[in-house]
């Protein structure tokens, strides 16, 4: 599946970096120029996370959601990519918004150097990193916008 080209209208945008047992999540401001880290959610089943998701989304007012697509470092298709983008799917159905994959390759990796370099380890480390993560990809999409 081709990465989505970002778009241009305002408004705040929830970006996602989709694991197995938890999703990081971060929402930009409304004018889409920066990314804050917002929660980790741990995933329990597809209902239940949905109904969270929905939640953040009428609270902060998302007009768009990002998704953190893991490819290979060849650009292939990861297992983990296939199941992110199942995700995205299952995101477009149950909201209607517009739900765009971006390329994560070394977000985690980059997330838990800057948490290394902020001085937080241990259980503190574990507990923001997906939020992190999720900051790293809706900054990344942000910045590749039209007219940034």
């Amino acid at each position: 599946m081709p990465q989505d080209e970002p778009t241009s209208a305002l408004g705040r945008v929830m970006g996602l970096d989709v694991g197995d047992r938890r999703v990081g999540v971060a929402v930009s401001d409304e004018l889409g120029m920066t990314a804050q880290p917002v929660l980790t959610l741990v995933r329990t089943n597809r209902k239940q996370d949905m109904k969270s998701l929905g939640r953040l989304l009428r609270k902060y007012g998302c007009r768009e959601i990002v998704v953190g697509n893991p490819l290979y470092m060849s650009g292939d298709l990861s297992p983990q990519a296939e199941k992110a983008q199942a995700f995205a799917e299952q995101l477009r159905q149950e909201f209607g918004l517009p739900v765009h994959l971006w390329d994560e390759r070394l977000t985690t990796t980059e997330a838990h150097r800057h948490l290394h370099a902020a001085g937080r380890a241990g259980t503190e480390h574990k507990q923001v990193v997906d939020q992190v993560a999720a900051v790293l990809i809706l900054e990344s999409w942000l910045a590749a916008r039209p007219g940034r």
